[in-house]
């Protein structure tokens, strides 16, 4: 794949993801995965946690570390930039002609609609990473843990993700230790 081919790629999934990083994830598979074969998705759903760990936003980073494999350097410029200029576009032209139909209602429907389409998005990424991810009781009680901390507690996603995998490291550790 071509430096160019990259940014058309990023160009386009930054153009049809409406609701952020989480939103972005079934695009990324099909493009990343499932259409260019880039990568395996066990691949893409690593780079995707550790673009959500890593300071910055989600796609971005997602973006710069896809391109980052594929072509070097230059391919990580190339896939930010693919992932950037639709968002650039798209709130330059918003800014300068929304601003005088924002109170419309239509807009404001247009927008409601929006959101709910971007929580069946997410919804629909937890329930297919949930299904390929949480198999073992070990998988299960972390992602209950995570829930836990991050609803009930309000811990941050950061912590949650060093939590986690400690708590997966010393559940593997106690199985190891009980085999013996």
């Amino acid at each position: 794949m071509s430096v160019f081919s990259l940014l058309i790629m990023f160009f386009k999934i930054g153009l049809f993801t409406f609701g952020g990083g989480y939103a972005m994830l079934p695009l990324l598979r099909t493009e990343v995965v499932n259409k260019h074969r880039l990568m395996e998705e066990d691949e893409l759903l690593d780079i995707y946690a550790i673009g959500q760990c890593t300071p910055g936003i989600i796609a971005i980073n997602v973006a710069t570390f896809v391109g980052y494999k594929q072509k070097g350097v230059l391919g990580a410029i190339c896939a930010t930039l693919g992932m950037i200029l639709p968002s650039l576009i798209i709130i330059t032209l918003v800014a300068t002609i929304l601003k005088n139909y924002m109170h419309n209602r239509y807009v404001s429907y247009a927008f409601a609609g929006i959101r709910v389409c971007v929580v069946a998005l997410i919804a629909d990424v937890v329930y297919d990473l949930w299904r390929k991810n949480v198999k073992l009781l070990s998988d299960k009680i972390i992602f209950v843990l995570a829930v836990l901390l991050l609803v009930f507690f309000n811990v941050g996603a950061m912590w949650i993700v060093i939590i986690s995998a400690v708590t997966a490291w010393g559940l593997s550790e106690l199985k190891r230790y009980k085999r013996k």
